[in-house]
């Protein structure tokens, strides 16, 4: 069967765990330099300390160092993949092929989605270089995956939940000609989150202030079976940035409808353990901008977010009245002391406060300044809902069936667990018949099932004893610890470990030529590249070129597509498409030209740094 893995992001050290507990199969985590989210590094001994927690679950943890390089941090780059293999990491997640040419430790290489994962012939290629796994670019759909999979055999991980990227997956220069922040140096100024005025090309306003680049968070719950269908085997929470409330409530919710699907034998679990929750999970109680499945299933879900970029919330209510302290709504709703609630204000601009207090319908904000009749109003914080998270006691234990006998010298107690990992331990005592022998069964039955605090819970417990003996409790403790202390011996021995050979080989890659969107910034990706039959080679953005005239992103979403004007689509015929080209002005006056490239199978908007 498939080996199907949830992984979840981990900012940091209690992130992970936290992520772990709540049914992770793997995580994914920042190393002190070079990763693609440079506010979410994490120290080598908390890598470390995340690895022991999650191989406890034979869960994984695999380390980005996902950044273009320049030529002076290669070696610091390389020694720092050392310190990860050290630290027991089970993978590196590399976008700079500059690290190909370095001596790196037999780990998993992991193609980040920046290296624009969105062809069967460049996934290939990614696997005839020793890639173990490809990251797959967001905006693909079922039809693209599924030929990727056909041709290859390589691990593929799919995004299924979180922010969403407007651009093709590393094909993004619009931060770094924008500021000189590079996205693709972890240093993403996110632009595309930005008001924008849309004009045509006479200069006429179509769309005024409105974040036009701006797009939904991905949710892709109720897709899992249809991507495990195409080949995806590991799915994949976007969040680095997010805080343990929001890990929490998502794994836990992905836990559940991912395990509801290997119920009907679709798969396997990746890593071990069964997951009780201490808290009812609802990805709709935590940082999203409204849902989309994106191109998943092509082009037609709703993808945009032009109104905002924050957490606009639950509607809860209009208001209906407005008095010196507080507000009314039109019915009484669900509302808490604590909460958070959000609302568009007369400047459009989504605005924010907190709930002090609540009578019946009246609501008394810690600021009423510009609530007005007339106003929707969106609960964006769940107090209570936060607070039940964050004092959840999730436990995850692995199932282990039990077997106590007589031994030469007293008793012998025997586990073999759900992986069918299996341990023993003995200790010397008498043997003494018991006075009551059916009482004695249930004490010695109930004893042997506490497990205590381990990662272990008693699924089954079996007496192999010629008569029933009176066994002290100090026995039984005595023989339950060695018995956890043997098994956690033998899973670490025992732990699944992949170990690579990592190739140097002459396999062409399928471009001959490479425009600054190729992202080599360094010598060593310069002779990968020639390698492997690349001829022109243009340095990265992040060399330095002026971006003025280039194209600095590509993206599937489409402005005039959302505005109901795409010529491949039916639409009303009394809207005339306005001049071409259509720009972005950003609010110090930067314009960014839009062209559309109206292609049956790929159809892309173009934005070029004007």
């Amino acid at each position: 069967m498939l080996s199907l893995e949830l992984l979840a992001p981990a900012k940091d050290l209690e992130c992970g765990q936290a992520a772990i507990d709540c049914g992770a199969d793997a995580v994914y985590v920042g190393a002190p330099r070079f990763g693609a989210r440079e506010a979410a590094g994490n120290s080598i001994a908390d890598i470390e300390k995340l690895a022991g927690y999650a191989h406890r679950m034979w869960a994984r943890v695999y380390a980005a160092v996902n950044i273009l390089l320049r030529d002076d941090e290669l070696a610091e780059a390389e020694h720092l993949c050392q310190q990860l293999h050290q630290a027991g990491v089970d993978g590196l997640i590399i976008q700079d092929v500059g690290l190909l040419e370095c001596n790196l430790p037999p780990l998993p290489l992991i193609a980040s989605t920046q290296m624009h994962n969105h062809s069967a012939e460049r996934v290939a290629f990614w696997e005839k270089v020793g890639f173990s796994r490809a990251i797959l670019a967001r905006e693909l759909d079922l039809d693209q995956i599924r030929a990727i999979r056909t041709a290859t055999s390589i691990e593929l991980e799919a995004f299924i939940h979180g922010a969403l990227c407007v651009s093709m997956s590393g094909q993004c220069s619009l931060s770094y000609a924008l500021g000189g922040r590079s996205g693709n140096r972890g240093q993403c100024a996110q632009p595309c989150r930005r008001l924008y005025c849309l004009q045509d090309a006479a200069g006429a306003t179509l769309v005024r202030d409105k974040h036009l680049l701006s797009l939904r968070d991905l949710n892709l719950t109720a897709e899992l079976r249809e991507l495990i269908e195409v080949g995806v085997t590991s799915f994949k929470i976007e969040g680095r940035l997010k805080n343990r409330a929001y890990v929490m409530n998502v794994v836990g919710h992905y836990r559940r409808k991912l395990d509801a699907v290997l119920a009907e034998g679709r798969g396997r679990r990746a890593s071990s353990g069964t997951t009780t929750l201490g808290f009812e999970p609802d990805p709709n109680k935590t940082f999203n901008r409204g849902y989309t499945t994106y191109f998943l299933h092509g082009r037609g879900a709703a993808v945009a977010s032009p109104d905002s970029p924050k957490h606009v919330g639950e509607p809860v209510g209009r208001v209906v009245d407005v008095r010196r302290d507080c507000f009314a709504l039109e019915a009484a709703v669900p509302l808490h002391s604590g909460d958070g609630i959000s609302f568009f204000g007369r400047d459009r601009e989504l605005h924010g406060t907190v709930v002090n207090q609540i009578d019946g319908t009246a609501l008394f904000p810690e600021k009423l300044g510009g609530i007005e009749r007339g106003l929707r109003v969106f609960r964006n914080h769940d107090h209570a809902f936060v607070n039940q998270v964050m004092r959840s006691r999730n436990q995850r234990r692995i199932g282990v069936n039990l077997r106590l006998s007589e031994s030469a010298a007293g008793f012998r107690l025997q586990a073999s667990d759900e992986d069918g990992v299996t341990a023993s331990s003995e200790i010397e005592s008498q043997r003494v018949g018991a006075d009551r022998p059916a009482q004695a069964r249930r004490v010695l039955e109930r004893q042997l099932a506490k497990l205590g605090a381990s990662e272990f819970c008693a699924s089954r417990v079996d007496l192999d004893l010629p008569r029933m003996p009176h066994v002290p409790l100090a026995t039984l403790n005595g023989l339950r610890r060695g018995l956890v202390e043997e098994l956690r011996r033998q899973r670490a021995r025992l732990r699944p470990v992949r170990v690579v050979a990592h190739v140097h080989n002459h396999a062409p890659f399928p471009e001959r030529d490479l425009s600054f969107l190729g992202n080599v910034l360094n010598q060593k990706a310069a002779s990968f590249y020639r390698r492997h039959g690349v001829e022109g080679i243009e340095p990265a953005a992040e060399s330095g070129l002026d971006m003025h005239g280039r194209k600095v992103m590509t993206t599937r979403t489409c402005i005039k597509y959302e505005m109901g004007l795409c010529p491949r689509e039916p639409g009303d015929p009394s809207h005339r498409c306005p001049a071409e080209p259509w720009f972005l002005v950003d609010d110090e006056g930067r314009r960014l030209r839009l062209d559309f490239r109206c292609e049956e199978r790929n159809c892309v908007m173009e934005i070029v740094y004007w």
